[in-house]
């Protein structure tokens, strides 16, 4: 657990994350941990089970200095941690421990809120999560199915991507191959 005493080298002189992790506000510091729109994507990615950094790099769109970064903070705050699938090179991928497999109600939470708040008319649910329980739909009212009204967790649901969002995945993959392509080696 991040003790109130715990400040990251980079929060240091921002004007007031270091306040922040000083707090008794469990929002505060639940926010010095999640802190920007980069880790949020990152656990998605996480959730959604991509591992590897170049998979997570291509679908966040972070820099590869901003991942990074984002994946050590998440490591040192113990809500994923790093193992080692290449002795050579050197190479890692990524898990959540409990700690980051409980973040998935605040992911669901945010779903909600942007299927809700944030779509255009006519834009569809960009993930349908299937309960493998029930094989129905979960919904988006957090983490009770909509289906068979039984509680579930992420590991026991199937996401389905809906034509737009599958389509701009792969786009992003493809991208990132055509400019893999193109280096010279």
């Amino acid at each position: 657990m991040m003790g109130a005493e715990q400040v990251h080298e980079e929060d240091v002189g921002m004007g007031g994350w270091s306040e922040i992790t000083s707090t008794q506000c469990p929002v505060a510091r639940s926010s010095a941990v999640i802190g920007d729109r980069w880790t949020l994507v990152i656990m998605r990615e996480l959730t959604m089970g991509n591992r590897r950094f170049d998979t997570l790099q291509v679908q966040t769109l972070a820099s590869p200095q901003m991942l990074t970064n984002r994946l050590k903070r998440l490591e040192a705050d113990g809500m994923l941690e790093r193992r080692a699938y290449s002795e050579r090179p050197r190479r890692y991928e990524y898990h959540l421990t409990d700690k980051g497999e409980a973040f998935a109600p605040v992911l669901l939470a945010l779903r909600n809120w942007g299927e809700t708040w944030c779509k255009e008319p006519g834009e569809g649910i960009a993930v349908h999560h299937i309960h493998q329980t029930c094989g129905r739909e979960v919904g988006l009212s957090g983490t009770v199915c909509e289906g068979c009204g039984e509680p579930f967790t992420m590991n026991e649901v199937t996401g389905e991507l809906s034509a737009a969002f599958a389509r701009e995945r792969e786009s992003r993959s493809a991208a990132a191959r055509r400019d893999a392509e193109a280096r010279p080696t």
